[in-house]
């Protein structure tokens, strides 16, 4: 392939919650398109997946263990980021944790601990991304992760709901704010989507509703308007196009990407 017809050519991506799933397939995307990525995840040492990625990319990938809760943490990532590939580009954040349990009898850790992901680190990992990208002049593009979770409440998942509703708010501020330097700011809301995240899920869903291990996941995917569940290689085509000019007039903007689960 001709590298100047790559989609994220001379790009510099960073991408948070890409030790699995959705975040990882999309670091694969993004380098076969060209991009040179920042990759970032929890753990100390990347996932056996990621290795592999890194062990195939040397030149192209960079992994930064970070916790997004903490804000020197965040500005430790930039610096790595920066000291590697030079300004970011892109942004596909995507970093995020899932629990539920009925409303009565969710507590304040619960909260704590759902808010302080995937609100407060989405929000400051985006903040000063974007605080880069002002300063150095760069047209960026900046993902946030929603989900279908933060179109609708669900009994058992107010916490995650209201998480991702707070995504598709501040995605639109943000682009607002934005717009006056030419930087965009959309969000990407996935449905139902197999990750090894769905493990949990499922057995959190079977515990409450008091169903057999595995038949939520078949419920939900039969529930699908295609008919079933969709795969982190769903989302890559939506975060390669948000991330390449072809959107360079898609801005404050919530991709549903879910086989129909959501019509808007």
């Amino acid at each position: 392939m001709n590298p100047t017809s790559l989609r994220l050519a001379g790009k510099h991506a960073l991408l948070t919650g890409a030790g699995g799933g959705i975040g990882l397939a999309v670091a694969q995307a993004y380098l076969q398109q060209g991009a040179r990525c920042t990759v970032v995840d929890l753990s100390a040492k990347p996932s056996a997946e990621l290795q592999a990625l890194l062990t195939a990319h040397p030149e192209a990938l960079h992994y930064v263990p970070a916790d997004i809760t903490r804000m020197d943490e965040i500005e430790a990532l930039l610096a790595s980021a920066e000291g590697r590939f030079g300004p970011v580009q892109v942004l596909f954040n995507n970093a995020a944790v899932f629990d539920m349990a009925p409303l009565l009898e969710s507590d304040e850790a619960m909260y704590d601990k759902l808010f302080a992901v995937n609100v407060k680190g989405m929000f400051f990992v985006m903040q000063k991304v974007l605080a880069r990208m002002v300063a150095q002049g760069t047209r960026g593009s900046v993902i946030n992760m929603s989900s279908q979770a933060g179109r609708r409440g669900e009994a058992l998942v107010s916490h995650y709901c209201a998480t991702k509703a707070a995504v598709i708010s501040y995605t639109q501020s943000a682009a607002l704010a934005m717009a006056p330097h030419q930087i965009r700011v959309n969000a990407i809301s996935p449905g139902v989507i197999d990750t090894p995240m769905w493990a949990h899920v499922d057995g959190l869903f079977a515990k409450y509703e008091g169903l057999p291990i595995g038949e939520k996941k078949k419920r939900v995917g039969l529930a699908v308007p295609l008919g079933y569940m969709g795969h982190p290689e769903d989302i890559c085509g939506p975060a390669v196009f948000l991330a390449s000019e072809e959107s360079s007039y898609v801005t404050a903007q919530t991709l549903n990407v879910d086989g129909g689960s959501v019509m808007s």
